[in-house]
């Protein structure tokens, strides 16, 4: 499977999956249209056809996440839009209304939502399998590359076990998120754990690709146990820097760690702020 980023607005990430050997893709989280429709216009299938996209996917509601869906219905005349049972009314032209660990097929691939509130009530990542290779999963604005998202309509104990079911899916799982906040959130996980050889590495990589003008998606579920702040809970570098008890909740240490995230201003520029659109 071929998975296309699509920059859109200031940051976000859109995404073409393309299926294997057709020329039929979804489109995941369209920002807008205009972005969506110049990347498949430049993408073609090996023998020059042009995609068709058979359905979109929505991680959740916020409109930098689904403000492209309608022009992309009006335009393509798409017919399927999926997103969570709970954003029923939230997503534009939704058609269906996803359980948690529901699965559907598209092509050769099979496509399961699960459930991953805090960021919203509604949010809900998609995880693809194509045969024996390795996983994909799409997380929205839950989990990012290094970081994760804020706490708008959940609560630390789900965003927490949102988390976690991400982080328990095979170690080779590639992660595709919602935004460009890779450099920012090393930053940050390096005032915690200023000693991470993983993380310094990683850093080193990001600022390369930002330099270069690409994207740093996808990462792998491995990469983030590794050095994803959020998920390194047991980290006693981590711990000492947040001040955190042993004897907290698990759901406790993540809030501390979210609570110092929500006011971290990184000290100097980024090397690649923007993702162009």
């Amino acid at each position: 499977m071929l998975t296309v980023p699509v920059p859109c607005l200031s940051d976000n990430y859109a995404y073409l999956l393309i299926a294997p050997g057709t020329n039929e893709c979804m489109v995941v989280d369209p920002s807008e249209g205009g972005p969506v429709l110049s990347a498949l216009a430049q993408q073609k299938t090996r023998d020059g056809r042009a995609l068709t996209v058979k359905a979109i996917l929505c991680t959740h509601h916020h409109h930098d996440h689904v403000g492209g869906v309608e022009a992309l219905v009006s335009e393509l005349g798409v017919t399927s839009v999926y997103g969570y049972e709970a954003d029923r009314g939230r997503i534009p032209a939704q058609t269906h209304f996803l359980t948690d660990g529901e699965s559907f097929t598209f092509a050769n691939m099979t496509i399961t939502a699960m459930h991953i509130p805090g960021h919203t009530t509604g949010a809900v990542a998609y995880v693809v399998r194509e045969g024996a290779a390795d996983p994909i999963v799409f997380t929205g604005d839950t989990l990012f590359i290094g970081g994760c998202g804020r706490i708008f309509e959940g609560t630390p104990e789900m965003m927490h076990a949102s988390l976690q079911k991400v982080a328990a899916l095979p170690k080779e799982t590639r992660i595709y998120c919602g935004h460009e906040y890779t450099e920012s959130n090393y930053r940050f996980a390096a005032t915690l754990e200023p000693t991470n050889l993983r993380l310094q590495k990683a850093r080193e990589r990001a600022a390369t690709e930002r330099r270069a003008n690409n994207p740093t998606v996808p990462g792998t579920v491995e990469e983030e146990l590794a050095t994803n702040p959020f998920l390194r809970l047991d980290s006693a570098e981590l711990r000492k820097a947040l001040a955190i008890d042993a004897a907290e909740t698990p759901a406790q240490m993540f809030a501390k760690v979210r609570a110092a995230k929500d006011v971290f201003r990184p000290s100097a520029p980024l090397s690649q702020p923007r993702v162009p659109t």
